[in-house]
């Protein structure tokens, strides 16, 4: 398995789930109703990308196999499929011409996941009616990400904005925007991600690999070394006194949480 998706499969999985039995903590989120579902024969795939769409506000439905996956689609009518395109059985290329030449089923979108890289593939996949694919290995993220933007094209149901609100900092992800009382904060992309993993589960100490691991999907190689710089810089943003941080705390020996009541 590629160190990109799969190595830490079992980690992601159980704490993104874990995450969203808690409802996020006491982060204010709002989520969309919208099911979607998950075709993959490798079930290691499967769990993470349930994880990660369960924790963004999605209702998961799964299959192993095309015909357990048309079955879904023909009885419980997903919003989305993401479909891997080797599957045992009838292939993602079968089911999607199943799926667009039958007139109640032909409106929904599909998102091909392929380990295969040539263009002929891809063009082929397109051509049959795949709305998207995205290639193997991929950050989870990226897919949920390809997941909104379908739904919003294909205008299924209304995808509520999605906010995070600890105290008065506040974190538009729709937006990728976040303000403290009321004004804009300008924070990098890895700040971002590094917030929003903190705010989305206030209480929570993180270690600092634990913090890399839910923020990108995946171990990035240096980066650890630079997680107290990023939130040096954080606090600097989003603290009324940075040298008494009344959100973001250092749990010493551990790595950092933030604080649900800010002191």
């Amino acid at each position: 398995m590629s160190l990109l998706v799969y190595d830490y499969v079992d980690h992601f999985a159980t704490c993104a789930y874990n995450a969203h039995k808690r409802n996020l903590g006491q982060g204010s989120r709002s989520v969309a109703p919208q099911r979607i579902l998950v075709v993959d024969d490798d079930k290691g795939i499967v769990r993470l990308m349930r994880a990660y769409l369960e924790q963004a506000g999605f209702q998961v439905l799964v299959a192993y196999d095309g015909k357990t996956a048309l079955h879904i689609i023909r009885h419980d009518r997903p919003d989305l499929v993401v479909l891997d395109l080797m599957l045992p059985g009838q292939d993602g290329w079968e089911i999607t011409r199943i799926v667009r030449s039958d007139r109640t089923l032909s409106a929904t979108p599909i998102l091909m996941l392929t380990a295969r890289v040539e263009d002929n593939d891809k063009i082929i996949g397109l051509e049959l009616g795949a709305d998207d694919y995205v290639t193997k290995p991929f950050n989870p993220q990226v897919v949920v990400a390809r997941v909104r933007a379908l739904l919003r094209r294909a205008g299924i149901g209304p995808i509520a904005p999605q906010q995070l609100q600890v105290g008065a900092l506040v974190m538009d992800l729709d937006r990728h925007e976040a303000t403290v009382a009321g004004q804009v904060v300008e924070l990098t992309p890895t700040e971002f991600e590094f917030l929003r993993v903190l705010m989305e589960q206030p209480d929570r100490v993180f270690t600092r690999v634990e913090l890399i691991e839910n923020s990108f999907g995946y171990a990035y190689d240096g980066l650890e070394r630079t997680v107290d710089s990023h939130i040096k810089n954080l606090r600097r943003k989003i603290e009324p006194n940075p040298a008494k941080p009344a959100y973001i705390e250092t749990v010493y020996g551990v790595g950092y949480r933030l604080r649900s009541e800010p002191s």
